[in-house]
C-alpha cells in the first residue's frame, strides 16, 4: 500500500509503499480517508514525545476516519504499530472505530477529534469541571485551544480567559466565547500581573497548551504573597509544551496556594475516558458544528508539508 514511513526520527515522512497491515483479533482493518497531523504525530514521528517506543520504520498517525469492510463510516484510533493512520489501509483496535454521524465529513471529524479531546478530558474527566467554574487557556490561539474556548463556554464556563500570542486570534476569541484576553508578549512582570489580576476575580481551571515561559508567570500568579488573601482551589492541567520545557517552579507556590497540579494525555487519562470524551463530542458537534478550520493536501505531498507551520488554527488532514 501507499502511506508516509518514517525512516529517520531527524526527517519528515517519506511518501512510499509499506506492508499492508493484517487484521488480528481484537482489531478491524480500515480504508483510511483522511487522517490529522496533530502535535502528538508530530512528536512520535521525531521520537521526541513519551509514547515512542525507538523503532523504525514505521507510518505515523494516531487516529483517523475511514470505512471498514462492510462499508462502515468510523472514527477510529489505537492501530498498531507499525501501522499508523498515514496510510491506504490501517488498523483499529475493535472498540476504539466509533460510528460518525452525518452531520461530520471525514476531513473536519479527522482534524477536529483530537485537538477536542484534549480539553473535554481534561475538564470532565481531569479537572472534574462543573458548570459555573471558570477557566484560563493558556495557547488558545491554536487549534485546540480555540475549540477549548468552545468547549469550555458550551459547557457552562461561568467566565472564559484566552491567552496567546497571536493579536488577530486573540480578538476572534471572543466571538467564541472568551470573556476576556491576556497577551502573552508582554513583560514578564507585566505578564504576572495580568494573570494574577484573573485570579483576583476567580479562576479555578487552568489549560494549559504551553507550558514554558507561560506556566512560570502563570504559577507565580497563583502564588499568594503573604498571609492575608485566601487560597482558593486551582486545577491546573498540563496538557502540552510548544512553549517549552521544563519549568522552574518554587515550592513556596505550593505551600501558598490551593494549586493541584494534573496532567491529560494518554497514560493520565484512561482508554474509556478518552473514548467516551469523543463521542460526546462527536455528539454535539454534529447538531451543533463548532468554529474549526481544516486544510486538505494529498498524502503524497506529506514530505513537503509536514513542517508547514500551523497557521491561526488550522489543522492539516492529509487523504491518501
Amino acid at each position: 500500500m501507499n502511506a508516509a514511513v518514517v525512516t529517520s526520527f531527524a526527517a519528515p515522512p517519506r511518501y512510499t509503499t509499506f506492508a499492508d497491515p493484517i487484521a488480528a483479533d481484537g482489531e478491524k482493518l480500515v480504508h483510511v480517508t483522511a487522517a490529522g497531523l496533530h502535535p502528538i504525530v508530530k512528536g512520535l514521528a521525531s521520537g521526541s514525545h513519551y509514547g515512542s517506543n525507538g523503532e523504525l520504520p514505521f507510518v505515523p498517525g494516531v487516529d483517523g476516519v475511514g470505512r471498514l469492510e462492510d462499508g462502515a463510516r468510523v472514527y477510529f484510533g489505537i492501530s498498531r504499530a507499525p501501522f499508523g493512520t498515514f496510510a491506504e489501509q490501517a488498523l483499529a483496535a475493535s472498540w476504539m472505530t466509533i460510528p460518525l454521524p452525518d452531520g461530520l465529513d471525514d476531513a473536519t471529524a479527522a482534524g477536529i477529534a483530537n485537538p477536542a479531546m484534549s480539553s473535554w478530558v481534561a475538564l470532565t474527566s481531569r479537572a472534574k469541571f462543573v458548570a459555573g467554574e471558570s477557566v484560563l487557556i493558556l495557547g488558545a490561539t491554536g487549534a485546540a485551544g480555540q475549540l477549548a474556548v468552545q468547549i469550555a463556554k458550551r459547557r457552562g464556563a461561568r467566565r472564559v480567559v484566552a491567552a496567546g500570542r497571536n493579536p488577530e486570534a486573540l480578538q476572534k476569541l471572543t466571538s467564541f466565547g472568551a470573556d476576556s484576553i491576556i497577551s502573552l508578549d508582554q513583560t514578564p512582570d507585566a505578564l504576572v500581573a495580568a494573570f494574577r489580576a484573573e485570579f483576583d476575580n476567580g479562576i479555578d481551571i487552568v489549560l494549559d497548551y504551553l507550558w514554558g515561559a507561560p506556566a512560570e508567570a502563570t504559577l507565580k500568579a497563583i502564588a499568594k504573597k503573604g498571609l492575608k488573601t485566601s487560597s482558593p482551589r486551582v486545577r491546573y492541567i498540563q496538557i502540552g509544551n510548544s512553549a517549552g520545557d521544563p519549568i522552574s517552579l518554587s515550592a513556596a507556590t505550593l505551600r501558598s496556594s490551593g494549586l493541584e497540579l494534573l496532567g491529560s494525555g494518554f497514560g493520565s487519562a484512561s482508554l474509556d475516558q478518552i473514548l467516551k470524551a469523543v463521542a460526546e463530542f462527536f455528539t454535539l458537534a454534529a447538531s451543533q458544528p463548532f468554529d474549526f478550520a481544516i486544510k486538505t493536501a494529498p498524502l503524497s505531498e506529506v514530505e513537503t508539508l509536514w513542517n508547514a507551520r500551523e497557521s491561526d488554527g488550522t489543522r492539516l488532514v492529509f487523504i491518501p
